[in-house]
């Protein structure tokens, strides 16, 4: 079963035992995937497209989580934190510290970058191998403390 055939049976058993911020998160994401369906001129929507979405959505919320510690509203930063706990259930397997270093570390030999200059080479390199699986401020900070070490 695929991750769009996943989330509406998931979203029926949230239903089922009346979790109401399961059931509230994945009507939400149900109606992200139906607007990058549109999006696509109602293209069905592959499993990496629906990783895409989710991904998108959990980058939202983790940005709402900064934003509501700066105001210290810790009710809603705890909130959005466990919507991100359940939009995780949908990306694939994150990587480490340690293995996004290797990888950059790769990507920059592999570029011979030298210089934050070469940062977007090196980007475009890299972003393709860890997307879904890393969180991309994670692979900006390694990639800025290499090229700048």
């Amino acid at each position: 079963m695929g991750l769009k055939e996943q989330i509406p049976e998931d979203l029926k058993n949230a239903l089922r035992n009346k979790n109401a911020l399961e059931l509230s998160v994945l009507r939400m994401l149900q109606a992200a995937l139906k607007n990058k369906e549109i999006d696509k001129n109602k293209e069905e929507l592959k499993d990496e497209d629906v990783v895409a979405v989710v991904g998108a959505e959990i980058k939202k919320r983790r940005d709402a989580v900064k934003e509501y510690e700066k105001v210290n509203r810790p009710d809603a930063a705890d909130q959005e934190k466990a919507e991100i706990d359940i939009l995780m259930k949908y990306m694939p397997q994150q990587m480490n510290e340690d293995e996004i270093r290797d990888i950059v570390k790769s990507a920059v030999e592999e570029t011979q970058a030298e210089s934050m200059k070469d940062i977007g080479k090196v980007m475009k390199v890299l972003m393709p191998k860890v997307k879904g699986k890393a969180d991309g401020s994670i692979v900006n900070k390694i990639v800025r403390e290499l090229l700048e070490g």
